[in-house]
């Protein structure tokens, strides 16, 4: 009997201990593993009131930004949204220049600075008739006139376009609104002198107008002295 005993008790010694070991072991026979969290960086606080670490990186690339956006809120101080300095004024240079067109000068600039800012005066401007030592205004126009022809006053409105400055009118780059102004013409006959422009080229002589239909020997006559070619 002792035998059988023997046997008996061992079998239920691995019984238990395969108890215990089904016990300890998680579902599926997965062993755990270590956290994949790193542990936390030396000093870095914990707990739940702690705030989030900035790395030093971090903190580098917040503070250029920070300089930059600094530095264009100083750049915006000194210039308008074009780029142009905010203490800056407009003006438009056409006649005897080098290179009509608008300039951007200081407040105080005198007309001699405007000229130089729109390439010079060529060698046929007539000098004399401007006074370059007057202050500029925002938005004016200064016309450099040829020797013998008129400068509008400073102020006035800027001529049409075609419009000469001693007030004639080219019929060859006059717009309907410059042809419209001249006596007997009106809208219709001007849409038609810039219609014959267009399908016959440049006029050569003052006479041709005399070609435009509806234009007549009357109407001819009243506007000779008035336009050019």
């Amino acid at each position: 009997m002792r035998p059988r005993v023997a046997v008996t008790s061992l079998v239920v010694v691995l019984l238990l201990t395969a108890a215990v070991v089904l016990v300890r072991t998680p579902a599926g026979g997965v062993t755990p593993v270590a956290s994949l969290d790193a542990a936390p960086t030396a000093g870095a606080a914990t707990g739940p009131d702690a705030e989030p670490a900035i790395s030093s990186d971090a903190d580098e690339a917040v503070g250029s930004a920070a300089r930059e956006a600094a530095g264009a809120d100083d750049a915006g101080a000194s210039t308008g949204a074009d780029g142009v300095p905010s203490d800056g004024v407009v003006v438009h240079v056409v006649g005897q220049v080098v290179t009509p067109g608008l300039v951007t000068v200081a407040a105080d600039a005198r007309v001699a600075d405007a000229l130089e800012a729109a390439g010079g005066a060529t060698a046929d401007a007539d000098l004399a008739a401007l006074n370059l030592a007057r202050t500029v205004t925002d938005g004016e126009q200064i016309v450099v006139p040829r020797p013998g022809e008129a400068v509008p006053a400073t102020g006035s409105a800027p001529p049409a376009a075609g419009t000469a400055a001693d007030g004639t009118v080219d019929l060859n780059t006059a717009d309907a609104a410059a042809l419209d102004a001249l006596p007997g013409i009106g809208p219709v006959l001007a849409e038609r002198i810039v219609a014959w422009r267009e399908e016959n080229g440049p006029f050569t002589t003052v006479d041709e107008l005399g070609e435009v239909s509806g234009i007549g020997p009357a109407v001819l006559a009243d506007v000779r002295d008035l336009v050019r070619v």
